[in-house]
């Protein structure tokens, strides 16, 4: 056993690198779980890193995976259902497996990381299977910490990206009015709360709802962007019927452009609960979309 393992599943995603790096700097061993072989490059011969070939839907490779640490974060995210994979299979049913499998090997910690607006009353089948797989694992760890972060940006993002690449458009369609409210959270910040739940003490409390310092209205956040790249468009308020008309079209694609999970996340607010744990509670203060633009529009 080294002291201080931490395993992070699904540790080569977006949120995974930026957690693999923050608990290396905060001095944790990390093992990264990962269903395809290899590391990402920016993580290659550190020494205090290791690969561990795991599926999260395999009981085995779980056990594996988790042997020797002291704790487990569940970074393993499913945005569109293929043949053989299933929302239900690997954010329910996978997240309960590992939960499982940290009791049984007695981790001190479990970070399931879901995201805020996770319901299970919701038409989404993924917003569904995000908060039934909160319940799951906080059935077979009581004592799990789930951590519910807004939507993401940073360098590399989707979020940003696919924003900018609109801007060649004459005009700029919008999710009904563009009146959603976001709380985009950056992806270091959340990869530090997490490192800081991974401390020696325990949190005080066992939900977090992190989303940065703007609150915006989606046309805001479009408005932001086209100002950075130095662009004017029009923009047309389109609504979410229309959008659900195409999604389902889209859904025929092998990698549709656009989901109707997704549109039903923009139609509510996400913005992050005061009454759950917060970034304060963390000594954490988290970027701001408007000042990080720029990094992250260097690399769209």
């Amino acid at each position: 056993m080294r002291p201080n393992l931490i395993t992070v599943f699904g540790g080569t995603g977006f949120l995974g690198r930026a957690t693999v790096h923050e608990l290396l700097n905060a001095g944790h061993p990390v093992r990264i779980a990962s269903r395809r072989p290899g590391l990402p490059a920016s993580l290659q011969d550190h020494a205090r890193l290791e690969h561990c070939r795991a599926d999260i839907r395999d009981d085995a490779d779980v056990a594996r995976a988790v042997e020797g640490a002291r704790g487990v974060v569940n970074a393993v995210s499913l945005y569109v259902e293929q043949r053989d994979l299933r929302f239900t299979t690997i954010h329910v049913e996978g997240a309960a497996r590992l939960a499982r499998a940290a009791h049984k090997a007695g981790l001190e910690r479990v970070i399931q990381i879901s995201g805020i607006g996770a319901d299970s009353r919701s038409p989404s089948p993924y917003i569904r299977a995000r908060a039934e797989g909160e319940a799951a694992v906080l059935r077979e760890y009581p004592n799990a910490v789930i951590v519910r972060p807004s939507v993401l940006f940073g360098p590399g993002d989707a979020f940003v990206r696919n924003l900018a690449g609109l801007a060649p458009l004459p005009v700029i369609p919008l999710f009904g009015f563009g009146s959603t409210r976001l709380q985009p959270v950056h992806v270091t910040d959340i990869a530090r709360a997490i490192a800081r739940l991974c401390a020696d003490e325990p949190p005080t409390q066992h939900t977090f709802e992190l989303g940065g310092p703007d609150i915006l209205t989606y046309r805001q956040v479009v408005t932001l962007v086209l100002s950075h790249l130095g662009r004017k468009r029009p923009m047309l308020p389109v609504p979410f019927t229309v959008w659900h008309a195409l999604a389902t079209l889209g859904a025929l694609l092998p990698n549709p452009p656009l989901t109707r999970d997704q549109l039903y996340l923009m139609q509510r607010d996400n913005v992050a609960s005061a009454t759950l744990g917060t970034f304060h509670d963390l000594g954490i203060t988290p970027h701001s979309l408007v000042e990080s633009l720029p990094d992250c529009l260097s690399t769209s």
